[in-house]
Parts: structure tokens; sequence; C-alpha cells
């Protein structure tokens, strides 16, 4: 696998263990005495891969008995390198196993299980990464512990495994646990959740009717639907500049008594109504000249006789 993909691989591995798990910064990696060897031993800068590997700041621990290990191999080639980095470099974890308690030191598969799971439930409680060569060591951490991130190094290049199948059910468990978590809203009622069935919903809704009154839905009433106003054109005032007629009176003469109509007639009042009055015509005034004239004459004829 290259080098970026892997990279990009180990990065979102660490997301994981930190989103779910609660991994944090600096991680501490727990290591064992046959990892410090193989590190020293391909000259390695353990303390650069392993930021580079992790994607954070590291904190690189032993056990104590790990220590006692290299110091009972010290008379082997290469372990004095090895004894004088771990006292330098790595921090010391202590176990509990004293000298005294045991002379002779404690197993490491023994003793890292010990200082990972203390309880002995099978939890990382303190949330170790180990960087484990042995594969006796890592199989049994992989197997018997949940969610315990592995490293170990093969020719020259630190690998990270991918997540356990523990650590994957954990994962889902815990997904599931918040899921199905019961959830109270501030007005007290409660998530219907995947294990309660239809029975437990129904009881739930009639207790509460029981509880509180039915309060009725009044109907909303609405007017009579009309256009709407925006799209109507307004009627615009017609102006006239005429000036309205009076309504019409029966003439009257000075002295207030009504005008009688010429000829005798009278007021057309069929249909109901009281009628129109005939208005008199007066004379124009060539008519007037003309009735003189013949006046004159008739008096002239009569003075003649």
């Amino acid at each position: 696998m290259p080098r970026a993909k892997r990279s990009k691989q180990y990065k979102r591995l660490m997301n994981q263990y930190e989103i779910n798990f609660g991994f944090r910064e600096p991680y501490q990696v727990l290591c064992d005495s046959q990892f410090l060897e193989a590190a020293i031993r391909s000259k390695m800068d353990i303390d650069h891969i392993l930021k580079a590997t992790l994607h954070g700041n590291t904190k690189l621990l032993i056990t104590q008995c790990s220590m006692r290990w290299l110091y009972a191999r010290k008379n082997e080639p290469g372990i004095g390198a090895v004894i004088d980095f771990a006292k330098e470099r790595v921090e010391r974890r202590r176990c509990g196993h004293h000298p005294s308690d045991y002379p002779e030191p404690l197993d490491e598969r023994e003793c890292l299980h010990s200082v990972i799971d203390p309880s002995k439930n099978g939890v990382n409680k303190h949330r170790y990464v180990c960087a484990i060569n042995d594969d006796e060591v890592r199989s049994s951490l992989r197997n018997g512990i949940q969610v315990v991130p592995l490293l170990y190094i093969r020719r020259s290049v630190l690998i990270m495994e991918p997540a356990s199948s523990t650590t994957v059910k954990a994962r889902s468990r815990d997904e599931k646990a918040k899921f199905t978590a019961e959830l109270k809203t501030p007005g007290g009622k409660r998530k219907r959740q995947p294990e309660d069935s239809d029975d437990d919903v129904d009881k739930t809704k009639e207790g509460a009717d029981q509880s509180k009154p039915e309060k009725k839905k009044t109907k909303k009433t609405y007017g009579r639907k009309e256009p709407n106003p925006l799209s109507v054109k307004k009627k615009r005032e017609q102006k006239t500049h005429q000036a309205q007629k009076a309504p019409t009176k029966p003439d009257e003469t000075a002295e207030g008594k009504e005008v009688k109509p010429d000829n005798g007639a009278q007021p057309d009042t069929a249909g109901g109504g009281s009628g129109r009055k005939r208005r008199r015509k007066h004379k124009s005034k060539n008519a007037i000249h003309d009735s003189k004239a013949s006046d004159n004459q008739v008096e002239a004829s009569v003075g003649e006789e």
C-alpha cells in the first residue's frame, strides 16, 4: 500500500477512536521490549514516526516488568543500546509488580493485560495505544480487550492494525445505545423507542386523554367571497357642467293662484298620475302689431259711419 494512502487510512482510524471512544492527545503509547529492540536495530526515529503515524503528539511508555526483561538480557548484543534508549527517552509505567513480591519479572503478556485492563472487564480504561511486536501478546489484546489500537514494526515500517471485531461491536453497541436512549422533552413527553409496542402507545394516549379535558375545535367562519380589491377598477364619477334641472312645478301667478289651461282643457291624469298642465303661449310681437292694426281699422270704419 502506498505511504500516502496508508497515512490517510491511519488518520481516519484515529479520528474514529477519538470521536467514538474519547482518545485524546498526547496519545499514550505503551510498548513492550521487543518493539523497542526492533526500533533501535532498524535505526528508526521512533518519536517522529509515531507522531506521523498517529497524526498527533505521543508519549511513549514502558512497564517495569518489560524493563526487567531487558536488564535480564543485557549480555546479548545490541540490548545495551535498547536499555540506554529506554532509560533516556521512554517514560516508566508502574505496573505494581515489585521485585520483592516477584523475584522474577512477570510475563509481559500478563503485565500488559493488568496495566491496560486493571478491573479485568475487557475495557481499555486509560485508552492506551499498544505498540507490541510479539504476535501472541498482540493477538490476546486484540481478542480479549475492546478498543485497543495496535502498532507493530515489520521491515523497518511502522504498521497500524485496523479496528478489531471487538472494537467494531463496541462501537455499534454504543451507537445503538445513543439512539435508543430515553430522551424526555420539556413537556414531559417521551419519544417512542423501537421496543415500544403499539398497545403501549395506545395506553399512554388513553391515559393522557383521561387526564386532560378535550378542547373543542371551533370552526373558522369565512365571509362571502369577493374579488380582489386591487384587481377591481374604481368607478370614475362623471362630471357634468350642465346644471341640474329643478323639478317642474305648476305655474302660479303673482297672487299665488294656479293658471288654468286654455280652452278648458283638463290636465291629463291618465295613467294614474298628476298630469302636466298646459302652459299659455304668449303672442309674438308681430301678432300683437297685427291685432292693433285690425283694431284701428275697426275704429276707423265705425267713425265713418
